[in-house]
């Protein structure tokens, strides 16, 4: 009953952030330079790569809000197997190409100097690599490092989300400077995310290993 419960509310969240993620990005549609986050990035936005960079990101990263349910839900996985298949093909395909080429273009212009500058460098770089790794070891039938990999990666993605939520919190509560708030953000935003993701690797996947030896 508390693991049903626990779902529901997981998913619920889940569903409810994205939702919020889109109306985010519907500002932007069709072109828009003049609204949210594009407010004080003028100066930027008027240059042409970055302005590519920007909407490329944008525009394919809530994508993969949609597509990472299809990855991690179990119904999915249990009885549509092609659909997970397909959908994390297509995942891959964002971030290593679209999604995480255009984020790290990005990261050289993130507000809050070289601090901010390096957090998102880094965090472009593991989602990329993360993703690449989760491709790397389906292909091999690594089912395990494949499904470590992949919660890795998602916990990244998730940083759409955990990023501004954070940034909701630490203003509320401590009310700093707009520029002291995103570098804690640019930090937190992920770090948080991966210590999350490698709890779940342990006390999951590990599990799940040592039961399938204990059967063997």
């Amino acid at each position: 009953m508390f693991a049903r419960i626990s779902k529901y509310i997981i998913w619920g969240s889940y569903f409810y952030f994205s939702f919020l993620l889109l109306l985010i990005t519907l500002q932007y549609i069709p072109y828009n330079t003049d609204v949210a986050f594009l407010r004080i990035k003028q100066d930027e936005i008027a240059l042409d790569y970055y302005k590519i960079a920007f909407f490329t990101h944008v525009y394919t990263s809530i994508f993969l809000m949609i597509l990472g349910f299809f990855q991690f839900s179990k119904t999915i996985k249990r009885k549509y197997i092609n659909v997970h298949r397909w959908s994390g093909r297509v995942y891959a395909v964002i971030i290593l190409f679209l999604s995480g080429p255009s984020g790290l273009v990005m990261s050289y212009h993130a507000n809050g100097g070289i601090f901010s500058k390096t957090a998102f460098v880094i965090l472009s770089v593991l989602w990329m690599s993360f993703t690449f790794l989760s491709v790397y070891f389906i292909l091999k039938k690594d089912i395990i490092n494949h499904q470590k990999f992949a919660i890795r990666s998602f916990a990244l993605t998730l940083s759409a989300i955990s990023l501004r939520l954070f940034k909701y919190i630490i203003v509320f509560l401590f009310h700093p400077q707009q520029m002291e708030a995103y570098r804690i953000v640019a930090w937190l935003g992920w770090t948080f995310n991966l210590l999350v993701a490698e709890i779940i690797i342990i006390y999951f996947i590990s599990n799940k290993m040592k039961t399938r030896k204990i059967n063997q």
